[in-house]
């Protein structure tokens, strides 16, 4: 996030969610005032390819049925090795697929809640399987709107789509490299306002009915909402 902050020559920039060492893949970077709304990527859905390393023999059939007991709640508690407080929680697992067995190696995808620790998921069904496990290679393939399927772009790639804005003037690259902010709002439930409630809304004042000129179907109580 600082290399991108020097870069383009931003006062701010936020990431949305932290990646541990060694794990590669999708790393939202907000900039300047959109850093102010990232927060609701970093409370989003995550996916991830996993490699688990599996420390004894086990049949395809017997870990296709662990992961499906592992889809769903589950309780975890976070690794030694964390920025958080290891106490016992509930995480939800959406989806445990098993893309690919070969040997002691296993190739997972898993959708999950923020704040999933794929290395003790990996751990604990090493012992359900009762043969041990561990995570060997991670890597991230989608948070909240963004995923590695569509304008994901490497810091080179970036730092030589700046080359070409400020020495030829071109910013076709720089325009694939960084995305309206309005993009990390595509998932949320969303309220459209009426032109005469913009200003005061903006201004602080509470959004009232009349001010509302549609709504998505899926705005509920006490929910986190984009207002257009």
């Amino acid at each position: 996030t600082a290399w991108v902050k020097r870069l383009l020559g931003v006062k701010r920039a936020g990431h949305g969610g932290t990646l541990d060492p060694k794990v590669t893949g999708v790393l939202p970077v907000a900039l300047d005032h959109m850093t102010k709304i990232m927060g609701s990527v970093v409370h989003s859905r995550k996916a991830y390819v996993c490699v688990m390393q599996l420390h004894g023999d086990v049949s395809e059939k017997k870990l296709r049925e662990v992961a499906e007991e592992f889809t769903g709640t589950i309780y975890q508690r976070p690794p030694v090795r964390s920025n958080v407080k290891r106490a016992l929680r509930t995480r939800r697992i959406f989806s445990l697929e098993v893309l690919e067995v070969r040997g002691r190696l296993a190739l997972l995808r898993v959708e999950s809640d923020p704040g999933t620790y794929m290395r003790k998921l990996c751990w604990d069904m090493g012992l359900v399987l009762g043969v041990g496990a561990h995570m060997r290679e991670l890597r991230r393939i989608k948070t909240g709107p963004f995923d590695e399927d569509h304008n994901l772009v490497t810091l080179q790639e970036l730092s030589e789509a700046v080359y070409r804005f400020r020495e030829e003037g071109k910013d076709d690259y720089l325009r694939r490299a960084v995305l309206p902010g309005e993009v990390i709002t595509c998932e949320l439930p969303k309220v459209v306002l009426r032109d005469s409630a913009v200003e005061s809304v903006v201004n602080g004042a509470p959004l009232a009915v009349p001010g509302i000129s549609l709504l998505t179907p899926d705005v509920k109580a006490g929910g986190r909402v984009a207002m257009l």
